[in-house]
């Protein structure tokens, strides 16, 4: 763990987060490397799904034990865990009396649930007018399908991505196809964050704290980006295109002697520079390839002339060779590649959280490079209710009062 770091860009800050899975343990994790206290808030006993989420484990399911995965291990470092039946009047008195004095309570429950329980926006706001309270849904808290239930790859599907990654009707293997990272939770738990700091700054103004609505439906729907703009604006549905771009060439991924490179030309300066490096300076006068829009639509012809070429060294010449002639390209990667990458070297991308229950846990670092606040690593992600006494007797509670409510099976 970082140690004597200064102060992070959120310290001071309370937050409370009641989430599971990916989207909301994720926006909790970017509070916490920012600064933030967060206090994890577990269902007594199982903790987060996502614990449970696995192969692979860091540890292995027993007759006892229903192990841990590493799913849960990327997203949710930098906070304590407390394990609560807030089913219970009891756990719900926790709830409340830690809501009354946090800045931020995130939850991804489905819509009214927490309200079911006297935990909701509403019933917080009175004891704390303060509290910024952002929901995580599948769909948000209004309209027809705010009820729903709603994961990463139902929405990929509802949120239109799918329709556009894949490869195309008349290619081998054709059919929509799921991103291979759970993007659209990214996308949400990230935007649930710019919500917070968004009611952060007006609470500086005027006192006052807000609920944030954040779905994975919306947020996947504005980051279609030229996919969306191209249908409301153009009527042009983009469809699946596989590697390939739909609207710049050579923009794809070819094969080199060793294994595959990408190689991204976005205009026409950059095709330019490819033609040349790659010895056919006449491609440039050729009426097939003189402007991007050209290129598109004899993409076919130029892919094949480039293949021919590219397959004739390996991946590291070609990255060498490209990137000094600069022309944007780079290896197709796997995850044991990107730990050996220079650049993720002398970036520090990765680093180890020694972890009093887990062991060594290492992790991809935070992507945030502040000059005066940077992330600190302070916590590696808990064990279920690992801090159950140092935070309840942060909120007041007594030995006898805590041990009351361990007998009580609410803890």
């Amino acid at each position: 763990m970082t140690s004597g770091s200064p102060p992070g860009a959120l310290s001071g800050l309370t937050v409370l987060d009641m989430t599971r899975v990916i989207a909301g343990p994720l926006g909790g994790q970017i509070l916490g490397d920012l600064g933030a206290e967060v206090i994890k808030i577990e269902r007594r006993g199982e903790g987060d799904d996502s614990r449970r989420v696995g192969p692979p484990w860091l540890r292995q399911p027993t007759e006892t034990s229903s192990g841990e995965s590493t799913y849960f291990l990327s997203v949710n470092r930098n906070k304590r865990s407390i394990a609560v039946d807030f089913a219970t009047a009891a756990g719900q008195a926790i709830i409340r009396r830690l809501a009354s004095a946090a800045d931020i309570l995130i939850e991804n429950y489905r819509t009214g649930t927490l309200e079911r329980y006297g935990l909701g926006y509403a019933a917080l706001r009175e004891i704390n007018p303060r509290l910024i309270y952002c929901s995580i849904t599948g769909f948000g808290q209004t309209g027809p399908y705010a009820e729903r239930s709603g994961y990463d790859f139902l929405v990929q599907g509802m949120g239109g991505v799918m329709s556009v990654t894949g490869h195309a009707d008349t290619e081998e293997g054709a059919g929509p196809l799921r991103v291979g990272i759970p993007v659209v939770d990214a996308f949400a738990g990230m935007n649930a964050v710019i919500g917070i700091l968004a009611a952060l700054e007006h609470r500086r103004k005027t006192g006052e704290g807000q609920q944030v609505d954040i779905s994975l439906f919306e947020s996947l729907a504005a980051a279609l980006l030229n996919t969306s703009s191209s249908w409301l604006n153009a009527g042009v549905k983009l469809g699946r295109t596989g590697n390939d771009h739909p609207s710049a060439a050579p923009y794809g991924v070819f094969r080199a002697s060793d294994g595959h490179i990408i190689i991204a030309t976005f205009n026409d300066r950059e095709f330019v520079r490819l033609a040349n490096v790659l010895g056919h300076p006449e491609w440039l006068s050729d009426t097939r390839f003189m402007r991007n829009g050209d290129r598109v639509r004899n993409r076919p012809a130029l892919k094949a002339l480039i293949a021919d070429i590219i397959r004739t060294k390996t991946r590291a010449e070609w990255v060498s060779i490209l990137n000094d002639a600069t022309v944007s390209a780079g290896p197709i990667n796997d995850i044991e590649d990107m730990e050996r990458d220079a650049q993720a070297i002398a970036r520090n991308m990765f680093l180890t959280l020694s972890s009093d229950a887990f062991g060594d846990i290492r992790t991809v670092a935070s992507p945030y490079r502040l000059s005066a606040t940077p992330p600190a690593y302070r916590y590696p992600p808990p064990a279920v209710g690992e801090h159950n006494d140092e935070i309840l007797a942060e909120a007041g509670y007594s030995e006898t009062e805590r041990a009351a409510l361990r007998a009580a099976g609410v803890l």
